[in-house]
């Protein structure tokens, strides 16, 4: 009887064929998640390849040139918080669906823009839908992964395409731009969204009723009037100089504000982003690491890619693959740090040692020069500074929503995105002013004290321009690692040791509601899609 019994296979419906049934659902999230997170990352560089074409087709100026990018990073950078915050009062569903549907529909109005004005509006509409889009799925990410071993493995590959995501975005928008039109560096967002959307229509929960939403209308005007001031004084600061008025203007009332809004959080009955979310210590370390690594990043894609461009003259499409060899590093990172070392050490040694490596790789790539190659010269430093980034986001990413409360998911994804947002404004402002400073002097010093300097040849006069630039690039690269060795330094002091655990992580003295006498694991459900 024991036998017969044994043999029989078991019907549908039992708990084995369930977990199995779960475990697939889980995976299947895990690719509709990182689709839609490919898409918001991917916008953030595609353009700047197929800007000159878009110049070109749509006849507006230089100085018009960066509201394609900066009115993007504005609704994007102002807006998170409030769309994080959405989520989380009704539901992750229904705001990842709004937010793909409307960043598809925005991105096709923007492919098909028969003006300037025409497409800077749907690149801020892009921004608004952003917004909603990136917490949404993070959130989703953090709700659906609950076990250590899972969480480690989706969130080396999320971290991997928060890391590559950019430098696949120029690869992608040399090869549509060369080989199709610039346009399409928007319409390829419509085959992300139909495939994304057909996944989260099947794959994603309905999120229960939590009661009546309660929003704070207060601290949202704020701190997207503040993260609009900042990104706007930063991105001013990048074209004006840091002395202009608007610039200091924006900056100060942008700081003004986000300080209102700190205060106001310990006022608010329902604050938007509750102080017990940003207080953990970790929790805290790994925004702070966040917003660095974006800042140092820029330096990167920025400076390097011009370097390829412009002083090996390679083309736009070379460009992108160019940069392979970093992003290839980069995922190799992001596997060791969250599959690997993450459940043994935690995150400290994780950020300490990987932004020290980035630091190590942007020093190793001063040694460019106007007659050096790619393979002697930059692959070495490619390699080394993708590893240390791999091993940096995806820790932080992990982190950084680790122990929250379902109902805080969606706030403490959007905290990430925005330091993201905010360090890359803060590093394209700086990291430009530095570079362009650089040039100036450059150039400036072999023409003091030699009039016959002042009046070059055409030929040494594009001698000069190409050592002055290639020296703005490598101060520019010294700053860069600066920058990753402070931020090392600084986060892997904040950051605890050892792994993360969920008893220590949700301790009512980090700031965790809830009684003391009530089990963490009790505090936090661990309903995956919910």
């Amino acid at each position: 009887m024991s036998e017969t019994s044994a043999s029989t296979p078991q019907p549908p419906g039992t708990p084995t064929t369930a977990a199995a049934e779960s475990d697939r659902r889980r995976w299947l999230i895990l690719a509709l998640v990182g689709l839609a997170q490919l898409m918001i990352v991917l916008d953030l560089t595609v353009m700047n390849i197929a800007l000159p074409d878009a110049q070109q087709a749509l006849h507006f100026s230089n100085v018009d040139r960066q509201w394609v990018i900066t009115a993007y990073a504005l609704t994007f950078g102002s807006l998170l918080l409030f769309g994080g915050r959405l989520g989380d009062l009704f539901g992750r569903k229904l705001t990842f669906i709004t937010g793909l549907v409307g960043f598809s529909v925005a991105s096709a109005v923007g492919g098909a823009s028969v003006s300037f004005a025409m497409l800077v509006t749907a690149r801020a509409c892009q921004g608004v839908f952003g917004a909603l889009l990136a917490p949404a799925a993070l959130s989703i990410l953090t709700t659906t992964f609950s076990k250590p071993e899972e969480r480690g493995k989706a969130f080396a590959v999320f971290g991997a395409i928060v890391g590559a995501g950019g430098l696949i975005g120029l690869l992608l928008g040399g090869a549509l731009t060369q080989y199709l039109d610039w346009r399409w560096c928007l319409y390829v967002n419509l085959v992300f969204a139909v495939v994304a959307l057909a996944g989260a229509l099947v794959l994603l929960p309905w999120q229960k009723e939590r009661g009546p939403a309660r929003l704070d209308i207060t601290g949202v005007v704020s701190v997207s009037a503040a993260m609009f001031c900042l990104v706007y004084g930063f991105s001013n600061a990048a074209t004006h100089g840091w002395r202009a008025d608007s610039t200091l203007a924006f900056l100060a009332a942008g700081v003004v504000l986000l300080v209102f809004f700190a205060f106001w959080q310990t006022r608010a009955r329902y604050p938007l982003l509750p102080p017990r979310v940003v207080l953990n210590r970790n929790r805290g370390g790994s925004y702070l690491t966040i917003l660095v690594a974006g800042a140092a990043m820029f330096g990167i894609f920025l400076f390097l890619t011009y370097y390829l461009q412009t002083t090996l003259h390679y083309s736009p499409l070379i460009t992108g693959v160019a940069f392979l060899p970093m992003i290839g590093a980069l995922v190799v990172g992001a596997q060791l740090s969250n599959i690997v070392l993450m459940p043994r050490i935690g995150p400290k040694a994780l950020v300490g040692v990987g932004m020290l490596a980035a630091a190590a790789g942007m020093a190793w790539m001063t040694r460019i020069g106007v007659h050096t190659g790619y393979a002697s010269t930059v692959v070495g430093p490619m390699l080394v500074t993708g590893a240390g980034l791999g091993l940096t986001i995806p820790s932080a990413m992990n982190t950084g929503t680790f122990g929250v409360q379902p109902s805080d998911a969606g706030v403490a994804s959007a905290t990430l995105n925005t330091g993201q947002q905010i360090g890359g404004s803060i590093g394209t402002a700086l990291l430009n002013t530095i570079a362009t400073s650089a040039i100036a002097s450059y150039i400036a010093g072999l023409t003091a004290g030699h009039p016959a300097a002042a009046h070059p040849s055409p030929a040494a006069l594009q001698a000069i321009e190409a050592a002055a630039a290639v020296h703005g690039y490598t101060t520019a690269f010294w700053w860069t690692a600066a920058i990753f060795a402070a931020g090392g330094i600084v986060c892997g002091t904040i950051l605890r040791w050892g792994p993360l655990t969920r008893q220590a992580e949700a301790e009512p003295s980090d700031g965790q509601a809830g009684p003391r006498h009530t089990p963490a694991a009790v505090q936090v459900p661990e309903n995956p899609g919910q």
